[in-house]
């Protein structure tokens, strides 16, 4: 018999615990970087269209499925047609899969946290990075080399936290977890801004985030850079929403909910670009170099630059590990949410108490993870990142927006979340959901699986792509659709 369902305790716990999953790595290294090339505050003008046409309609359509369907993404699917099951798996394996490498950079961002505390990176932090922590020799993505057990080590403690907090359950683990991370969070990210903003330079760093390059507005690239990492930082279309919201008691608030979770993720994208441009800004001061000289893009950003920053900085033993506390709490809360996606995907499926499915979870993800501990680790993290995001999250979210879009009626997702909701949300919905979103969705994916065929990535070997690549992503496919052959009907689960 099909188990009672668990409950979020409150409603800040779930928009918490919502916006924990949202505010990721990504907000503090990439979107100030994304800011910085697409032109700087003329690319809000972008990203704030992006997240009104794309990102709160699609977080109103992924509580209302969640809250609606009262299941993992799998089941929400399966009970929308028998046939489209498979959907809600191929998300759950795109989640499972940025669980098992996402662990790896929290993992990195522990041992700098203890680093911080004496600068013990040196001066050379380039140096040190790649080639003393990471020992990254003349390997390969498919040649790995030996497990390294200093990333070992903060990936055993990072695993710990997040088993903890599936393990306990919704109200007593994620919920207690996301109350006291979140506000720790905007309180570090504060504090730091507080103190940054004040030195020497920092506000040349923020004008030059700022200052608007108008010029771009009209590149496309810009708009398909604003769309992608509207998608890329709001957890959606990888099955996390659904499950978080299937959790949600029956009064409940989805519009504003999902509004306060986009506008205080963006919120925080914004606030980390301010953080990093002012310490950006100090640096390229210090150094006498034009700040173009001292950015960096992805994890170059915040595990080179900002510790070359650190050691500038006054009072580096405190602003350094508050910085890196930062980081591993944003880690944290999203890798807490990417395993709850595919720990309530199994409960669903299996009808396995939450204990056990925690523990197979975050079992074998562990034992997965470990490929990522070694000298090869951050040429296959870098590897597999770029399709799963490029490619499989991007056609996951398109899929979507067409099933729900076109197949199914609209109306009736928008009907229920205003019947639910204080304020109610009109046309504009179904416009986005049914068109703006998914021709950007369509374009962006099309220009990334055309420059990708043709161009390759990264200067892998064409070997490594078509495994750990294409292979990777078409495997997903493969066995999302077996399981829903496979499958019983929703009913006859849980009946």
């Amino acid at each position: 018999m099909f188990m009672k369902r668990e409950q979020w305790g409150s409603r800040p716990g779930f928009i918490l615990a919502a916006v924990g999953s949202a505010i990721g790595l990504g907000n503090i290294w990439r979107f100030p970087y994304m800011a910085y090339e697409n032109g700087g505050g003329a690319f809000f003008i972008p990203y704030l269209f992006a997240m009104i046409s794309a990102g709160i309609p699609f977080m109103i359509m992924e509580f209302t499925l969640g809250h609606k369907l009262r299941g993992a993404a799998p089941r929400a699917f399966s009970k929308l047609g028998v046939k489209l099951e498979w959907l809600g798996w191929f998300q759950v394996f795109i989640a499972a899969v940025i669980a098992v490498y996402y662990v790896a950079i929290i993992g990195w961002a522990i041992s700098y946290l203890g680093y911080s505390f004496t600068q013990s990176w040196g001066t050379d932090t380039n140096a040190f990075f790649f080639s003393e922590y990471l020992q990254l020799g003349e390997n390969s993505p498919s040649k790995l080399g030996n497990l390294q057990m200093h990333i070992v080590l903060p990936m055993v403690l990072a695993w710990g936290i997040t088993f903890a907090a599936i393990f306990t359950g919704i109200k007593g683990g994620i919920e207690r977890a996301s109350k006291i991370m979140m506000p720790l969070l905007f309180l570090m990210v504060i504090g730091l801004i507080t103190r940054v903003v004040f030195l020497p330079g920092a506000l040349d760093g923020i004008n030059y985030l700022f200052e608007p390059d108008f010029s771009k507005i009209t590149d496309p690239t810009v708009w398909s850079a604003a769309y992608g990492q509207i998608f890329f930082t709001l957890s959606v279309g990888f099955a996390i929403m659904i499950a978080y919201s299937s959790y949600l008691p029956e009064k409940s608030d989805i519009n504003n909910n999902a509004f306060m979770t986009v506008l205080i993720n963006c919120g925080f994208s914004i606030t980390s670009g301010v953080l990093i441009f002012a310490v950006l800004g100090y640096m390229a001061q210090d150094q006498a170099k034009p700040i173009t000289e001292v950015v960096t893009a992805g994890v170059g950003l915040a595990f080179v630059t900002i510790p070359a920053a650190i050691n500038l900085l006054p009072a580096p033993y405190i602003l350094g590990p508050l910085f890196f506390l930062a980081l591993v709490v944003a880690g944290l809360s999203s890798h807490i949410s990417i395993i709850e996606a595919v720990t309530s995907a199994v409960i669903d499926k299996l009808n396995w108490s939450r204990k056990k499915a925690a523990s197979v979870v975050c079992g074998v993800g562990f034992a997965v993870s470990m490929a990522f501990a070694t000298n090869g680790g951050l040429l296959l993290l870098d590897l597999v990142d770029y399709f799963i995001n490029n490619v499989a999250l991007l056609a996951s979210c398109l899929v979507e927006l067409i099933v729900i879009g076109w197949l199914l009626k609209i109306s009736d997702i928008r009907d229920y979340a205003n019947d639910l909701s204080d304020f109610s949300i009109g046309k504009w919905f179904e416009i986005c959901i049914r068109f703006i979103s998914p021709i950007m969705l369509a374009v962006i994916l099309a220009t990334n699986l055309w420059k990708t065929f043709n161009e390759g990535y990264g200067g892998y070997e064409m070997s490594d792509l078509l495994m750990l690549g294409w292979g990777l992503v078409a495997a997903m496919f493969v066995v999302a659709v077996i399981i829903n052959v496979t499958s019983k009907s929703p009913s006859q689960q849980e009946g």
